[in-house]
């Protein structure tokens, strides 16, 4: 039966709109720093490096990674996400420094804990920083990534992460079965509380090139690509699939990936699927506002929360956003 909507003059939506304690008493999506998860480079280098098509964000050494984090704290960001940026020496074909537990991610993830134990520490379990072909997996004499063999390592990674005290492993790299491997894994040494946020729906998309040279993978990928494994921009329903598997093999949160360009997955799956999502403002998406904003075209602060905000709306949990620290100071004002 359809309903009976009153017409004008009996309803006038204006009503609702006219002052802004009234705005904020019928708002319906709601935005606070408890939403934010901060994404964090970090280098083996002594000083923090600028980088150039991020504007606003650095590759840290481990002294500023660690200020970074009591900022977060101070403004009640309750996650920070690490990446890494490894050095060209330690790059190989199988990528096997990723599971090294003396690594840069280790140290790194030891050191926050043991500082900040409030701090959710989420690390990235993926080997395109580590390879010398900057895919996400060990390929074969034809350039194609090999899923299984690539898992056998993802899981070293994860437990080598988990070990070092990881609230949660993001497995970011789209093999298939990886996140029941490392489940398994997990369970075997007694990880049992350790959390698996899955890069579930991650497209391929051409607004990560930013990252890739914030961890120094772009040159390295050269003119390759990942379309064998991440998904296509033309697919909605593939999500579903993606999603459903990796929530039966172990997932606590699934991943949509990137934001701003994906909103109808993001509800899509919020509504279908009975867990939390979390949605990746990515680099692309980051500096496109940046610029337009430095450009003068816009203004950053309403950009940047309207964007947030839309996400939100669209049903995701919790944000990946290089704004969060903005964000919450605006968001205290």
């Amino acid at each position: 039966m359809k309903e009976n909507f009153s017409h004008y003059p009996n309803t006038r939506m204006r009503r609702l709109r006219r002052t802004s304690a009234i705005r904020n008493l019928v708002s319906e999506t709601s935005l606070s720093s408890h939403d934010l998860i901060y994404p964090a480079f970090i280098t083996e280098s002594e000083e923090s490096e600028d980088i150039g098509s991020m504007p606003g964000t650095q590759r840290l050494c481990l002294n500023d990674l660690l200020q970074l984090a009591e900022k977060l704290v101070s403004l009640n960001i309750p996650a920070i996400a690490l990446f890494p940026v490894i050095q060209n020496e330690k790059k190989t074909v199988d990528g096997k420094e990723a599971f090294n537990s003396n690594g840069l991610i280790q140290k790194a993830i030891s050191k926050l804990k043991s500082q900040f134990p409030e701090l959710i520490v989420i690390s990235d379990v993926a080997l395109d920083p580590y390879t010398t072909h900057g895919q996400d997996g060990i390929i074969d004499e034809n350039n194609y990534v090999l899923n299984d063999v690539t898992n056998e390592t993802l899981k070293k990674q994860a437990l080598s992460h988990a070990e070092a005290g990881a609230d949660i492993v993001a497995p970011s790299d789209m093999m298939d079965g990886r996140i029941g491997s490392i489940r398994e894994e997990f369970e075997k040494n007694q990880f049992h509380n350790t959390m698996i946020l899955s890069y579930a729906a991650k497209y391929a998309s051409c607004f990560y090139n930013p990252f890739r040279d914030a961890v120094n993978s772009k040159d390295n990928l050269a003119s390759g690509d990942k379309r064998t494994y991440q998904m296509d921009p033309s697919n909605s329903d593939e999500s579903y699939r993606e999603v459903s598997m990796d929530i039966n093999e172990g997932a606590d949160i699934v991943m949509i990936k990137p934001a701003m360009m994906y909103q109808d997955i993001i509800s899509n799956i919020k509504s279908k699927f009975s867990i939390p999502v979390f949605a990746y403002q990515v680099s692309g998406e980051y500096a496109m506002i940046r610029a337009a904003a430095d450009a003068g075209y816009l203004n950053h602060k309403d950009a940047v929360m309207e964007s947030v905000l839309s996400i939100k709306r669209s049903g995701a949990s919790g944000i990946l956003t290089y704004s969060a620290i903005d964000i919450a100071q605006w968001l205290s004002e």
